[in-house]
């Protein structure tokens, strides 16, 4: 409803009714509204936000998305975004803009910031000198508590997180860290030096990203303080970064488990946004053998062209063998694919999975052609020259033909992963077309079995 209250507004040219309308926003109703808009409606409405709101809307973007509403603003209104980012977030978006682009805004910085982001660039991809942020507050050793407190009361509003603070000596060396609530119980004439903790534990610049992460995590911090080869504190990372970090970890580690890291990115960046040659070259390989397989099936079924004549009723059920057949193997391959991606399929235990699929599409199936086989069976029994053993034979194939399906489901892009083929272009025509083409003979087998009289012809 939101959403399309919005749309409204902007829809009418109601901007000043939009403007007081966003301002009683909460971020989080803001930004789940915001992600459902049209390209058009997020440009005039991001604009229309205050920027303390619209910094922290920016923030939970996407860089895609982040990457558009920069191209929408003059160069001035992009620089003052950038600006008011945080340094460590800042740095991501400037790594994934264009090159041009982003020499252009880090060239456009304020001297301080220019200073921070170049520091942060200036460090190895997916370390903790990469995604750290330089605002936190440090506090020296000889302060008092009551000073140490003015200080925070005078820089809070500045900095990423206010809850760990952090006490480095004259040099800038980490020489400990105080919470915040340790600091609020402390008498205001202690010494920091006397109520911090010592032996603060500290990751260096280079130390691997997914490291401090797990640090993070095991030991239930909300910053971790970063420091150079000479134990200067140079920057932290905070709790918010790690989740994110570990969230990409867990993907890539499925993703590589399953075979589909690196390269499947890049097929998919192709069939979305590659060229028509390029799309053309994934894709229609895989509908050509569809194609064959449909000539295949059409010539099965003219082979049988006197035995459908024969026996007319066997071909109203045609089509519920091959659809049937089709929507098992579709919902099989999509639960292959996702279990895949979340990790509930492990490919080296691909058997285990495989045969259990198989007991599925079996019940599936029995159940299915019971239900099929006794209305054919039914129908048959009240018609003219009706035969009730049609209803076995459309019964039998539908158990078999789900059977098969769901089999086919979990096999085919299993092959194509180890194989490094593309499974989400090549899937479903394979499956398709091999399922049609057995599908069409299971059912005239039975039929023949069961009735007789058939034969084929081709």
């Amino acid at each position: 409803m939101l959403t399309q209250t919005i749309a409204t507004h902007v829809a009418n040219k109601d901007l000043d009714g939009l403007k007081k309308l966003l301002a009683g926003l909460e971020d989080v109703e803001l930004q789940f509204a915001f992600n459902d808009l049209s390209d058009e409606e997020q440009v005039i409405t991001f604009r229309l936000l205050s920027k303390a709101a619209a910094l922290t809307l920016f923030d939970q973007l996407d860089t895609e998305h982040q990457e558009t509403l920069l191209h929408s603003f003059t160069n001035e209104k992009a620089i003052e975004f950038v600006n008011g980012l945080a340094p460590d977030d800042r740095v991501r978006l400037l790594e994934e803009l264009p090159a041009g682009v982003a020499r252009q805004l880090i060239a456009n910085l304020s001297p301080e910031e220019r200073k921070i982001t170049n520091l942060l660039l200036g460090y190895e991809d997916e370390t903790a000198g990469r995604i750290m942020t330089t605002e936190f507050i440090s506090l020296r050793r000889k302060m008092t508590v009551e000073q140490a407190l003015q200080r925070v009361r005078e820089q809070a509003a500045h900095k990423e997180t206010v809850y760990t603070l952090y006490v480095t000596d004259s040099v800038k060396r980490l020489r400990g860290v105080i919470s915040l609530k340790e600091l609020i119980l402390a008498q205001p004439d202690d010494v920091i030096e006397n109520v911090m903790t010592k032996n603060a534990i500290r990751v260096h610049t280079d130390t691997d990203q997914e490291e401090v992460a797990r640090t993070l995590q095991e030991m239930d911090f909300l910053a971790l303080p970063v420091v150079d080869k000479e134990e200067r504190l140079v920057g932290i990372v905070t709790i918010d970064d790690a989740v994110d970090i570990l969230e990409d970890e867990a993907t890539e580690d499925i993703l590589n488990q399953a075979g589909l890291a690196g390269s499947e990115s890049d097929r998919s960046e192709v069939l979305v946004n590659g060229s028509l040659w390029r799309i053309w070259r994934v894709r229609l390989p895989f509908l050509a053998v569809t194609l064959i397989g449909g000539l295949i099936a059409a010539g099965i079924m003219g082979g049988f062209e006197d035995a459908l004549e024969a026996v007319l009723a066997a071909a109203f059920f045609i089509p519920l063998i091959m659809d049937t057949g089709g929507s098992v193997g579709t919902q099989s391959s999509t639960v292959f694919a996702r279990g895949v991606v979340l990790g509930h399929i492990n490919t080296k235990k691909f058997f285990k999975h495989f045969v259990k699929e198989i007991g599925v599409g079996f019940s599936i199936g029995l159940i299915m052609g019971s239900v099929a086989g006794i209305i054919a069976a039914v129908w048959q029994m009240f018609s003219e020259g009706g035969n009730p053993m049609l209803g076995l034979a459309v019964g039998s194939a539908l158990v078999v033909v789900a059977t098969l399906a769901s089999m086919l489901g979990f096999l085919v892009p299993y092959i194509l992963i180890k194989c490094k083929a593309d499974q989400a272009a090549g899937s479903a025509p394979l499956i398709t077309t091999i399922k049609d083409i057995a599908g069409l003979l299971i059912y005239f087998v039975f039929v023949y079995l069961f009735i007789g009289g058939v034969s084929y012809h081709g």
